[in-house]
């Protein structure tokens, strides 16, 4: 019930923030029934902070957190990086301390935020992120990305399911730079702010086996205005292999432009 509750008020703050209330209360909108439970709820839960450093109304689902279809070296390289990122517990809250730092991946994050629905209706209400758009796990795109402020730098593992075939065995070029694509500009985006990509160029060196965990170097080349360069390879887990080699340009861009505005 309290999730349920929780999860109408997101509703309607963020029905506030879209259209406005002209003043109406917000027990005004409720049913007497939710109402009577808000007042009973709200006598036996402690306060809560207003302000939350994470905006979210509700823990979404963490892809890059392991699942039962990654491999033993899937896990193996995971547990290596995440090692790295050294935390600890102030408040109860979880602090990084080191310059590793685990990415979380949402299917689309600005859903879970309070009013995320009615803002994300204002881009398209369907929309999904492509990399994470597959409901079985192990499938298609299954990664995991550590960054590294300090060195501008990031790895990403990626294990390629079954559905990312192209010749026989071997994984498909495209999904290849797909996960460059989206490595090299989390990277850029995470060092430059909101980024679109203007160019990017990719060597094949050797076919990938399907099924194989490899790991997606990536680092910052130099930053000239709103331009940003990176550079990236693919390799197998113990680096021995080279699979891909690529450069990539990310253009910066106002915020304006991820809702369709021109200027």
């Amino acid at each position: 019930m309290l999730g349920h509750i929780a999860r109408r008020l997101g509703l309607l703050h963020g029905q506030q923030i879209c259209h406005g209330l002209n003043g109406t209360k917000l027990t005004q909108l409720l049913s007497k029934e939710t109402h009577r439970h808000l007042q009973s709820s709200f006598k036996t839960i402690s306060p809560i902070s207003t302000m939350s450093l994470w905006p979210f109304s509700s823990q979404p689902r963490d892809f890059s957190q392991p699942n039962s279809s990654w491999s033993p070296e899937m896990c193996k390289a995971y547990d290596h990086y995440n090692a790295l990122c050294d935390t600890d517990t102030e408040n109860g809250e979880e602090q990084n301390k080191g310059s590793w730092r685990k990415l979380p991946s949402y299917n689309r994050s600005i859903k879970y935020a309070t009013g995320g629905i009615h803002l994300s209706k204002l881009i398209q209400a369907k929309a999904r992120l492509f990399t994470r758009n597959v409901r079985e796990q192990g499938a298609t795109f299954e990664y995991v990305v550590f960054v590294n402020k300090e060195e501008k730098s990031c790895v990403c593992v990626f294990q390629a399911g079954r559905l990312l075939e192209g010749a026989p065995g071997h994984v498909h070029g495209g999904a290849i730079a797909t996960m460059i694509d989206t490595i090299t500009g989390t990277l850029a985006g995470y060092l430059s702010g909101p980024i679109m990509t203007a160019n990017l160029n990719i060597d094949y060196r050797s076919p990938m086996p399907l099924g194989s965990v490899v790991l997606i170097h990536c680092a910052l080349d130099r930053i000239e205005g709103r331009k940003t360069y990176i550079t990236c390879k693919v390799t197998s887990t113990d680096e021995s292999k080279l699979y891909t080699e690529s450069t990539a340009l990310f253009v910066s861009i106002s915020v304006g432009h991820l809702f369709g505005s021109r200027n």
